[in-house]
């Protein structure tokens, strides 16, 4: 009977080790795998209902839409051009709020609030529903704005303009929540920018801020903008006098606020 070979002592060694750097690769290779999933995981973070990350929106945009008159036909494709480009500037995870303004001192009517959830085209399928998630993106956000777009400058002619009062409305309510409090803030204002309140009118005192300020609309209307971008587009009226004159006089009001002035910019057409 032939006898069996014993294994060398160094055969078993090799063996052994071979076994233990195979088993650290394994170990290794799954704790690898834990943390890129779980990297991967953080891009699309815990949502709450209105789509917006669980730890607080990561920016947050405001629009006023001045409806208390109506616009010209061209201008409304303006506006509509400059709204979709706004939204679309909405970075992931950041909060959009819309409102249009009434002819009632901070009456607003606010038509939509939500956060971008993103579109899906980043997601990882090992860690997301792609599919999922863009239809998410699409029916919670990119639809319903599409819908405002398409509305915009349908305003009818109101007894007052109070956009000061409108500001004033959406920087305490939608600026002043403490998860935003070093978080990125604007505010797009799309009117034709003429102030008129028992308080305070333009087409009274015209756009003197010596004036403005001697009035009780200084005080009444007061906006602490501080850290807020604010950008105008402006619905063109006949006077181009008040024309002219309008961006100076916001410039004042916004910065005399604290706020940052990002621009002023006249919308195509003359109403």
């Amino acid at each position: 009977m032939a006898r069996r070979r014993r294994k060398k002592q160094s055969d078993v060694s090799a063996g052994g080790l071979m076994g233990a750097v195979l088993l650290v690769l394994i170990i290794m290779g799954a704790v690898a795998g834990y943390f890129y999933l779980r990297e991967k995981s953080k891009q699309f973070p815990p949502l709450d209902a209105e789509y917006c990350p669980t730890t607080g929106p990561t920016s947050v945009t405001a629009v006023l839409l001045d409806t208390t008159d109506p616009i010209a036909d061209i201008t409304k494709v303006d506006l509509k051009r400059q709204f979709q480009k706004s939204v679309a500037d909405v970075e992931r995870g950041g909060l959009i709020e819309v409102y249009a303004l009434t002819d009632r001192e901070g009456a607003l009517t606010r038509t939509y609030r939500g956060c971008n959830p993103g579109d899906g085209a980043d997601a990882d399928e090992l860690v997301s529903n792609r599919k999922r998630i863009q239809k998410r993106w699409e029916d919670g956000f990119n639809k319903p704005l599409q819908d405002i777009g398409e509305q915009l400058g349908e305003g009818s002619e109101g007894n007052q303009s109070p956009i000061m009062a409108g500001i004033q409305r959406i920087v305490v309510e939608s600026f002043s929540d403490a998860k935003l409090e070093d978080r990125s803030k604007t505010l797009i204002v799309a009117s034709d920018m003429v102030e008129h309140t028992a308080a305070f009118s333009i087409y009274k005192s015209g756009t003197d801020y010596a004036a403005f300020e001697k009035s009780s609309a200084s005080d009444k209307f007061r906006s602490p903008l501080d850290g807020v971008g604010v950008k105008v587009f402006a619905f063109q009226r006949e006077n181009t006098k008040l024309l002219k004159e309008l961006p100076d006089f916001w410039l004042k009001w916004v910065t005399a606020n604290g706020g940052e002035w990002i621009g002023y910019e006249r919308l195509v057409g003359v109403e």
